[in-house]
């Protein structure tokens, strides 16, 4: 039977390395695949690990219809066994309800790989939604960590080093051209925290500068 599969974590746990693997073990497999992706740093219709791993992939917008998809490349004679969609906690919720529709309709297997919740602690909604349809969540085993050595459970979002808790849900860090809002001069970047950090917007920098700093006078 075809299932739904969420496979989630933090940045830097490999999300994007086993959607790439688990696409190579099917395709070694003999399997007819498709590799779906949205806003992922090597750009548009790439799907990229931070190891340096790429492959082509189709763009996910906000109107992509994956079950329309699918339905017209069946129509046509192309076969389909499975589908791979990575950065999954950028779909809409409508969009994660027609995959469950693929899963059960049409029994193709879908991977989804993707983020549970944003720079402000709170649950992406595609990633919500996956979370009360999936067959299957795997949370992966990799662990990133935070600069004080714990495990990282949050994500934090710096703009020119300073971590910040507002604004928009969706900007792409960690790009040759870091831009926001059409401002070339804002450099966005991401980190791991683990939440006694994040809770205190301690980063890797500020932490590295404040035991930098001189040590206080002593009162007399």
């Amino acid at each position: 039977m075809a299932e739904l599969q969420f496979f989630t974590g933090t940045m830097d746990s490999g999300k994007s390395t086993l959607a790439l693997q688990t696409n190579h073990n099917h395709a070694a497999r003999g399997r007819a695949g498709r590799i779906f992706v949205t806003q992922d740093r090597a750009g548009e219709g790439r799907l990229s690990s931070r190891l340096g791993l790429t492959h082509d992939a189709l763009e996910v917008g906000p109107e992509f219809d994956f079950w329309g998809y699918v339905v017209s490349e069946l129509t046509h004679g192309a076969r389909i066994d499975y589908l791979i969609c990575d950065e999954a906690q950028f779909y809409s919720p409508g969009q994660i309800d027609a995959l469950a529709k693929v899963v059960d309709e049409l029994q193709i297997d879908v991977f989804a790989f993707g983020i549970l919740t944003d720079f402000r602690t709170q649950l992406f909604p595609g990633s919500a939604r996956l979370v009360e349809l999936a067959d299957r969540m795997n949370v992966l085993q990799v662990e990133a960590l935070c600069w004080c050595g714990k495990r990282a459970t949050h994500n934090a979002r710096t703009e020119n080093g300073v971590m910040v808790v507002e604004g928009e849900v969706v900007v792409v860090g960690d790009v040759e051209q870091p831009d926001h809002d059409g401002d070339a001069d804002v450099d966005v970047a991401y980190e791991v925290l683990c939440r006694q950090h994040h809770r205190r917007r301690l980063t890797a920098a500020r932490a590295k500068a404040v035991s930098l700093a001189p040590e206080p006078l002593p009162f007399g």
